[in-house]
């Protein structure tokens, strides 16, 4: 088996640069029913899509989001562009995350900042977490050289009809692991933020509790 292998770093890299993430100014201002909103995420990500059929979003998912307490209702059967900028989360996140793990993480924003009447919104959070893009690129770019580079010094004293292949097989050993220790990161993250959530209510419940009792001792 024979791989251009610098043909597809050329490749990788240039999925990387063309990468952009959908710009709170070209959510619609105006609430979508449930197939404006499909059309509108199968348009704009389309870029995404390993298989040219593959689903970005269907009516399915997004019953199954709100069944799962990862969206808030929708207003008389129409997603608000707040909806919108959820979804695109959850695109990202699903990927490596547990339902549970995103619903987690994403309570404390439609919680606080969902349909926000003043100060901070969903969109200011929207805009600033998918700003850091351009900055993480660039640092990914560099990352993806130097693994691709290291996996060409492997395998040296393999058959020569199998180096090729077995670089090729370096080069994806390192990438993931580096996305597998990234994603535990992540889940100890949010099993932290789980355990605080759970700990402030046993606290609110122990307060409610000692003020029906007047102590803090059982009755």
């Amino acid at each position: 088996m024979t791989i251009d292998r610098e043909n597809l770093l050329n490749s990788i890299l240039d999925s990387l640069g063309r990468i952009q993430h959908i710009s709170a100014d070209d959510i619609p201002n105006i609430d979508l029913y449930m197939d404006q909103v499909t059309t509108f995420m199968n348009e704009q990500l389309a870029s995404t899509r390993r298989h040219p059929d593959d689903k970005i979003l269907t009516k399915t998912m997004i019953n199954n989001y709100a069944k799962n307490n990862l969206l808030p209702p929708p207003e008389k059967k129409k997603y608000s562009k707040e909806h919108v900028m959820l979804l695109i989360f959850i695109y990202y996140y699903k990927g490596i995350l547990s339902i549970n793990d995103i619903q987690q993480l994403l309570h404390p924003i439609t919680s606080k900042f969902f349909d926000a009447s003043d100060g901070y919104a969903l969109e200011n959070i929207y805009e600033e977490a998918f700003g850091l893009e351009k900055e993480q690129i660039a640092i990914m770019k560099t990352d993806i050289m130097e693994k691709f580079r290291r996996s060409e010094q492997t395998f040296q004293d393999a058959p020569q009809e199998n180096q090729n292949f077995l670089q090729t097989f370096a080069f994806i050993c390192m990438l993931s692991f580096d996305v597998y220790v990234k994603k535990l990161l992540i889940e100890k993250m949010i099993d932290g933020m789980r355990r605080d959530t759970s700990g402030s209510g046993e606290k609110k419940h122990r307060s409610k509790s000692e003020g029906k009792n007047g102590t803090g001792t059982d009755l």
